[in-house]
């Protein structure tokens, strides 16, 4: 269950992508996440992914 708090989500998602999975897509097969609600909570709050970086900036 990914935190419902955008804030937390950002610091949770970042946090695993920079620590376990090397891409968007592999943390969300992973995690059971839904990848474009994921990006949808985190655009709301002004962060976007970059792929290139792995991580929303």
């Amino acid at each position: 269950m990914l935190p419902q708090d955008p804030m937390i989500l950002l610091s949770y998602v970042n946090t695993k992508l920079r620590d376990e999975y090397s891409s968007l897509d592999e943390l969300c097969a992973a995690l059971d996440a839904d990848r474009e609600e994921l990006v949808c909570k985190l655009e709301a709050v002004g962060y976007t992914y970059d792929p290139e970086k792995n991580r929303f900036l």
